[in-house]
């Protein structure tokens, strides 16, 4: 696997990353024995969070007993005070099985408010600026979901590392990039398949190896996407006419609100899986009315109970109108009598 420069950190980084959210739907042993088989492909960057669940703990498990130097490791914080944020970062050596974390990013500075408290006295930069000078974590980074909050922030020269969403539908991080590589900060592509939405890896990750300072950040649940993946990024094939074509085309089928399939909107206090119904309308033009019923069917009649208490909408990093897009999909789902 071809490896980068990661920014100023001089972090020798494998072309891609792995993303650990989706292993938290895997059993401990599953979980364990692709993560290894995701380091012998030649990934050596591993991106997770300790709010993902056990994520952290079967990484840790995974890299038991390997030599610490052969890879890189990424966790993060959603924790605003430094009290918490400093708990965290012991939590995440403490499962990760590690003495250090080569980066540790504030989680999800996407809002002025999020961005006042971190900074402020006692928050969570005071933490990881601490955790720094005590070696726990070697280069201090960040991500967001708003873009020009990020930007300035980049700019303040406190970070190593940012983290954006960005693919090709979320292309708006792209004018992000020449400023990442002026101010030499490592830069990861978080979802770069648009959390699932977009099928084609091949037109997906075509798009990005554009970007030469940018590390796309797959979840991976599955062996055969990382081999699918890296074998994209060895061939490093150009962007064609028709590429650009199909990508136009997608970014009019899904307009510019959509579910990203995050889950930060998630648990619904009544128990409606959100991201199974906001994807209704995209999966009704990609598969059949079979298929369609099998993965929505049950959500939506789950839908019908919204009470449109607005907890999704607050805990949405793209500030959609959640209760409405949930009511309309919905009615959609139930207008083709399926």
């Amino acid at each position: 696997m071809e490896k980068i420069r990661f920014g100023r950190t001089g972090l020798e980084v494998s072309r891609i990353a792995f993303g650990g959210i989706p292993i938290m739907r895997l059993s401990k042993a599953d979980a364990v024995k692709l993560v290894g088989q995701i380091i012998d492909t030649g990934v050596n960057f591993i991106d997770t969070a300790n709010a993902y669940l056990d994520s952290e703990e079967k990484i840790g498990e995974a890299l038991a007993g390997r030599k610490r130097g052969d890879f890189v490791l990424a966790s993060k914080s959603l924790a605003n005070d430094k009290k918490t944020f400093s708990e965290h970062i012991d939590l995440s050596l403490k499962r990760l099985k590690t003495d250090y974390i080569d980066i540790f990013q504030i989680h999800n500075i996407g809002t002025p408010a999020k961005r006042e408290a971190v900074f402020a006295e006692g928050g969570a930069m005071e933490a990881l600026s601490e955790a720094v000078k005590a070696g726990k974590v070697h280069f201090p980074g960040f991500s967001s979901h708003n873009v020009d909050i990020a930007m300035e922030i980049m700019k303040g020269g406190d970070f190593a590392v940012v983290q954006l969403p960005f693919n090709f539908l979320d292309d708006q991080s792209e004018k992000a990039v020449p400023l990442a590589k002026e101010l030499d900060i490592g830069f990861i592509a978080m979802k770069p398949l648009g959390g699932g939405m977009l099928e084609s890896a091949e037109l997906a990750f075509r798009y990005l190896l554009q970007f030469d300072n940018v590390v796309p950040d797959p979840g991976i649940e599955k062996i055969e996407e990382i081999i699918e993946i890296a074998d994209i990024v060895k061939r490093r094939p150009p962007l064609t006419g028709e590429d650009k074509k199909a990508i136009e085309k997608l970014r009019v089928e899904l307009g510019p609100v959509w579910c990203r399939r995050c889950e930060y909107c998630q648990p619904c206090p009544q128990g409606i899986p959100i991201n199974a119904v906001l994807v209704v309308k995209s999966f009704h033009k990609r598969f059949t009315p079979d298929r369609l019923k099998s993965m929505a069917g049950g959500a939506v009649e789950k839908a019908a109970s919204c009470n449109e208490c607005g907890q999704c909408v607050k805990r949405c990093p793209y500030s959609l109108e959640i209760p409405r897009l949930v009511k309309e999909n919905a009615a959609f789902y139930n207008s083709l009598g399926l």
